[in-house]
């Protein structure tokens, strides 16, 4: 492993190797120290900073030859310098005149009090350790920094699975919370905190009932007071209900008066509620074959579409079940016209590989951006995938998912291949022009290479039971989560049809039909849809079985070209040893996957492979 500690990795901040110091209050602040200091370094360029309040959070870029003045106001123009320098290290002039897409643009951290970070995958949590606050100021101060890079307003800093003693952040713990806010401040970084819908109970109240007045009256006070220690406070995020989370069901109410109860307290300190939409009954029969899970989210919220309070989001999943390798993008995001939207991508990699196998999200980004209707959202968020590491992300690429996922929030849809571009060239500026495009390359092509050793053809979770990594087939398929292929003798897949689970009538009639009907449904979903004999024939002519074996002894072929091509690109000494070592790892996982699944549909059909390859009997 790296060697290096945080100071000395750039991330994509290469150009910015100076430590944060001085009296930096405001972004407008941090924007002129980053010039300044920039400038000594560039004589040669210049960037001009020029204060213009009529762009809000957003920015404007014009270019002369090899300067660039930048206008904006507060955190836009410190966007707008980030921006400015982003162009620079690539050559580019592109002049941009931009405003965010999203006003809330979030990380959402699965950190807990005692250090550990739930589905966390680059080390521990950078804030918190012993059950207390325990940070270092100068790496809160780099965060900041990164995050304002591409352009992030809110960071939620505690696991939605609130864990104690984080139901004390709004008491106890409230000064160091307010320490930690005062240090993101002058990057336009907001604090936001998951909070337990059961609190009052926790502080020895009997009930947490949402229209119990005293109830409300409780978080009315909870919220006056952290408002007081942090004005600028961003609300609570809130998952209840699910997976073992209290909620308003326990005492006969909708998710909607819950969450609008809330959304009261905070309401006259402009604070958000934002309820996690993620909700099922995770108790199921798996011999009940009516109840299917993707359907629960779905069910529960359309109805209530409307009732929601101006200052509540709705947070949904960009898939329908739990962030798996390729899912359809949930219908809830066609089905809530009425109700605030916030989109949630898991840059963390819980199913995508744990940042050791690589996984590229940009193409992932744009593919699902570009399904959801327009202003169909307007919120993002992303589940963190930061941690203590010296590198910040585990994996050195997997830094690219927050760079993507950050110039998505501001900017919208982006080119999966541009802002690789934009990305690679900041990160590894020193890389010839031909390592350049081998890891372009690499890059853009890990997620179908990932897609195909492990779950293609819209096939979830045969993963390994609790730890999400490597290959298990019926890890998961007799348990309570709802989370079956329903592989036997006959074929593999799961109904979801009008004349199945019903599943598809949630999507607008356009979908609908494209998702019933077998000709049109395409092959990388096709048995999230539909259950098929492995004698079926697919659209590029392979029977199901065929393509099976196709893929998976495919995506083991990828994963060992990716590999040799990486050897022979000369990385930064602080990345080649990660870089290597994750790749032994993730050839090791890949042939695992592909050997296990094979041998799996091998033994349930009885079909050999057509080209006579090895499939372990």
């Amino acid at each position: 492993m790296s060697k290096n500690t945080w100071r000395d990795y750039p991330l994509w901040l290469k150009a910015l190797p100076w430590e944060l110091t001085g009296d930096l209050r405001t972004p407008e602040d941090v924007a002129e120290y980053e010039c300044s200091r920039y400038m000594s370094m560039h004589p040669s360029s210049a960037i001009t900073l020029i204060h213009d309040d009529t762009h809000g959070e957003g920015y404007t870029l014009h270019w002369e030859e090899r300067n660039c003045t930048v206008h904006g106001s507060g955190a836009g123009l410190l966007y707008g310098f980030y921006d400015a320098v982003f162009h620079a290290r690539v050559n580019s002039r592109e002049e941009v005149d931009a405003k965010p897409r999203y006003a809330l643009r979030m990380i959402n951290c699965w950190d807990n009090m005692d250090g550990s970070i739930e589905r966390g995958y680059a080390g521990r949590s950078m804030w918190f350790e012993g059950s207390r606050f325990v940070y270092d100021p100068d790496r809160i101060r780099q965060l900041g920094r990164l995050l304002a890079s591409v352009h992030i307003n809110v960071l939620c800093i505690n696991n939605v699975n609130v864990q104690d003693p984080a139901g004390h952040l709004l008491d106890t713990f409230l000064p160091d919370l307010a320490g930690f806010a005062d240090i993101l401040r002058p990057f336009g970084v907001r604090v936001m905190i998951s909070i337990d819908f059961a609190m009052p109970i926790l502080e020895g109240m009997t009930t947490a009932d949402p229209l119990d007045p005293a109830v409300e009256a409780w978080w009315g006070v909870k919220a006056d007071k952290i408002y007081e220690a942090i004005p600028d406070f961003a609300g609570f995020l809130v998952k209840a209900d699910s997976e073992h989370r209290p909620g308003p069901n326990a005492y006969g109410r909708n998710h909607a008066e819950g969450a609008n109860m809330l959304a009261k307290a905070l309401a006259p300190h402009g604070g958000v509620v934002v309820w996690r939409a993620f909700v099922y009954n995770c108790k199921q029969d798996w011999r009940d074959q009516s109840v299917d899970r993707p359907k629960a989210a779905y069910d529960l919220y359309h109805p209530m579409d409307g009732q929601f309070a101006e200052n509540v989001i709705l947070q949904i999943k960009n898939g329908p079940f739990d962030f798996q390798v390729r899912e359809p993008v949930s219908p809830l995001f066609y089905g809530m016209p009425h109700t605030r939207l916030a989109l949630e991508f898991q840059l963390t990699q819980e199913y995508t590989g744990h940042q050791v196998d690589i996984y590229a999200m940009p193409p992932l980004f744009e593919e699902v951006m570009q399904a959801i209707p327009e202003n169909a959202i307007s919120a993002i968020a992303g589940v963190s995938n930061l941690g203590r590491d010296s590198n910040w992300t585990g994996h050195p690429f997997a830094a690219l998912n927050l760079f993507a996922y950050g110039r998505t929030a501001f900017h919208g849809t982006q080119d999966s291949k541009a802002v690789t571009d934009l990305w690679l060239g900041n990160t590894y500026p020193d890389l010839s022009s031909r390592d350049r495009k081998i890891l372009h390359s690499v890059l853009l092509h890990s997620r179908i290479a990932y897609e195909r050793y492990t779950a293609p053809l819209g096939l979830c979770w045969m993963v390994n039971p609790h730890g999400h990594y490597g290959c298990s087939p019926y890890g998961y398929e007799f348990d309570v989560w709802g989370t079956y292929n329903r592989a036997d003798r006959f074929g593999v897949g799961i109904d979801r049809t009008s004349s199945g689970t019903g599943y598809t009538l949630q999507y607008p009639e356009h979908l609908q039909y494209v998702y019933e009907n077998r000709d049109l449904c395409p092959d990388n979903l096709v048995l999230f849809f539909h259950r098929l004999p492995y004698d079926a024939v697919l659209h590029d002519g392979n029977t199901l079985i065929q393509r099976i074996y196709e893929d998976h002894f495919q995506g083991l072929a990828d994963v060992e070209e990716m590999k040799r091509l990486l050897d022979t690109v000369q990385f930064p000494e602080e990345d080649a040893e990660e870089v290597h070592q994750r790749m032994e790892m993730q050839l090791h996982n890949a042939r695992e996957w592909c050997d296990i699944i094979n041998t799996f549909f091998y033994r349930f059909s009885g079909i050999p492979d057509q080209k006579g390859r090895v499939i372990y009997p």
